[in-house]
């Protein structure tokens, strides 16, 4: 279809669009991306995944690294046709429509607010190693990964000022913000890159051969756990920042693919060559960690698990060694704090994102004409991450959590790019991405399987919360933009609420309470397990069904296109959540629990992997099948203001 032009009355998501300043270059955008990437996975992700995978984990470093160069380029020519702040949680509305949009954006949403939160207990941690005792920062806290380092009360206060300080880098302004991440980020690249080579000095190659059982000790399949699970994938998913800081660029069609590429390239580099270097240098003789297993270094009250790569130096015996242990304190404030004010400028964005599709309320669209940033979302993410603080006060434990919502949703980018090569064909594509047909599926397939090798435990919260926010899409926005009737929809709602309530209430009895338990051989209760799967899990998938068909039937005739292109995901979900349970990473598997591989699975690995992908390329051509059509996709990009040609 050929737009004749785009509508002539700007719609109020374009007016606030055009509010935002433009102010970033090339470099602050490759830098906000290296900013993000170079956080507190640094300090931590190297020494959480050598206890996940032991010695061969650098390879868990450069798998993660491709796969999510590939899910890159799918967003780099999307992002240089339509550059918007808050872009990833918009595009699935311009293709798929709410539903979609929607289910995609909260998930989002969830990890995009808690990555300053984590950023600030990374910081408190690593520096309650010279903490006096009397002012304990740490304390160590048993979960159902373990027994890990958290923040006690005073800890949890001083991370809660740290995001007050990130607020205010924030408030001042884009161009501020861009200038003065630009300073820091030299610094975050220096101290990685000096300090890996200087751990070459240390480097022992019995680490890799004798140290713990040699370098796979504890079997293949973490290798793949440790990417979603330890950090790896936590790290590089700050290539992302040019992406949502794109509605700010001065040239962002083609600053933001090449910053999104070579941001994830120079982190690959750095952090696969800081992997390999640190496990060559841990010391076994170090007493907390006797007898000595790779497990230990995270779960065991020992001073790695607090403060890792300042042990090795400290305890280096090597004149000038420990006076650089001193700079990594104080890296150990500046890294995880530039990636945690980044990461709030983000959640931000992803608020102001949400609110121009109409999810949340307009006042979240509001920028502030003086200084350019939306303050309503800014404050609000403040608040909220400075809350989920106080009941996940632990690095270790949130931040595979995380990694797996973030990844989940970009799920999209290879569908987003498949549907707008159809749909879009009068946009102007600065950047192109050759053998498309072929790296998008790569990129919807790389994305799924780092959500399942996030193993069962993480992967069915994670889809609980997800499925969470159902009831919400119904009373809000159902009612707002379809008229839905109030009583339907709140009863529909609280209904599948109480049920999805009681079906985890079950799961924690029976599958999270067993496995804490049963932490020093990483294996579960099977029965209990079973009973929870095969009655708990058919009434989760029913209740999903039946409220996903009553949104359909009731929406007017003219949108009910919007939750049909969403039927894919659902069942996509639903599929997932059935091969956690199936497949090598599922309940007889704590990750992070730092023993051999246990008994055999339903589906034995490989095989469970190879499954996932046959079923997520069919999964893959379900979606782009399920986007919208031309005449759709053209009005929507009209109305948000993107410029259109004819044909």
């Amino acid at each position: 279809m050929a737009m004749e032009n785009t509508v002539s009355t700007e719609s109020n998501v374009v007016q606030e669009d055009k509010k935002l300043k433009k102010d970033l270059t090339f470099i602050q955008l490759l830098f906000l991306s290296l900013g993000g990437i170079i956080g507190s996975g640094w300090l931590f992700g190297v020494n959480a995944a050598a206890a996940t995978a032991g010695p061969i984990v650098f390879l868990s470093w450069i798998i993660g690294g491709i796969m999510v160069i590939f899910i890159a380029l799918t967003y780099a020519e999307v992002s240089s046709m339509i550059p918007r702040s808050g872009a990833i949680v918009r595009y699935p509305h311009i293709t798929h429509g709410s539903y979609t949009g929607y289910i995609l954006g909260w998930s989002y949403l969830l990890s995009a607010i808690t990555v300053p939160a984590i950023e600030a207990i990374a910081a408190v941690t690593y520096i309650s190693a010279i903490a006096p005792s009397n002012f304990s920062l740490v304390q160590q806290g048993v979960t159902v990964l373990g027994n890990y380092t958290s923040l006690t009360p005073l800890g949890i206060f001083i991370a809660i000022l740290l995001m007050i300080g990130f607020f205010f880098l924030n408030y001042f302004g884009i161009k501020f913000l861009g200038k003065w991440n630009e300073y820091f980020v030299y610094w975050k690249l220096v101290i990685p890159t000096a300090t890996f080579i200087l751990l070459f000095l240390l480097f022992r190659a019995s680490n890799y051969t004798t140290l713990g059982g040699g370098l796979n000790p504890i079997g293949t399949p973490f290798i793949f756990t440790a990417i979603p699970s330890a950090g790896i994938i936590f790290s590089y998913l700050g290539f992302r920042q040019a992406l949502e800081f794109s509605g700010e660029a001065k040239n962002p069609q083609k600053d933001v693919p090449r910053a999104l590429i070579l941001s994830v390239i120079i982190g690959m580099i750095i952090y696969t060559l800081l992997q390999i270097a640190y496990t060559g240098a841990i010391r076994a003789s170090i007493s907390d960690l006797n007898p000595f297993s790779w497990g230990a270094l995270a779960t065991q009250a020992s001073a790695y698990s607090s403060s890792p790569i300042y042990t090795v130096f400290i305890n280096a015996d090597i004149a000038g060694f420990g006076a650089w242990a001193e700079i990594l304190l104080i890296d150990a404030v500046i890294s995880p704090s530039g990636t945690g004010w980044v990461y709030l400028g983000t959640s931000t964005r992803v608020l102001y994102g949400l609110s121009t599709d109409g999810y949340y309320p307009s006042s979240l669209m509001s920028v502030n004409k003086k200084t350019g940033i939306p303050l309503f979302p800014l404050i609000l993410s403040v608040v909220v991450g400075s809350i989920f603080i106080a009941p996940f006060p632990s690095w270790y434990i949130l931040v595979g959590f995380i990694s797996s919502a973030t990844v989940f949703t970009y799920i999209m980018g290879g569908v987003s790019l498949r549907v707008l090569r159809k749909t879009a064909k009068n946009v102007e594509r600065p950047f192109r991405l050759s053998f498309s047909r072929y790296i998008a599926p790569i990129a919807f397939i790389s994305a799924s399987l780092i959500v399942y090798w996030s193993g069962y435990i993480t992967l069915t919260i994670l889809m609980f919360i997800i499925l969470f926010g159902l009831p919400v899409y119904i009373i809000y926005y159902g009612m707002k933009s379809f008229s839905l009737d109030s009583i339907k929809a709140y009863a529909t709602g609280v209904a599948y609420w109480i049920v999805m309530g009681i079906t985890f209430y079950f799961f924690y009895v029976d599958v999270i309470v067993p496995a804490a338990a049963n932490l020093g051989n990483g294996i579960q209760a099977p029965g209990s397990v079973f009973n929870y799967f095969s009655i708990l899990y058919p009434i989760v998938v029913m209740a999903t069904l039946i409220v996903t068909l009553l949104i359909y039937v009731w929406v007017p005739d003219d949108r009910k296109k919007e939750i049909k292109s969403g039927f894919w995901l659902i069942l996509y979900i639903l599929f997932m959540l059935f091969m956690s349970y199936m497949g090598a990473f599922g309940p007889y598997v704590t990750p992070l629990a730092g023993s051999a591989f246990p008994i055999s699975p339903v589906i034995a690995f490989p095989y469970d992997t190879f499954l996932v992908i046959v079923v997520s390329i069919l999964f893959f051509y379900f979606a782009v099948s399920s986007g919208y059509d031309e005449e759709d996709v053209q009005a929507i990009l009209a109305e948000q203001g993107v410029p259109l040609k004819e044909f």
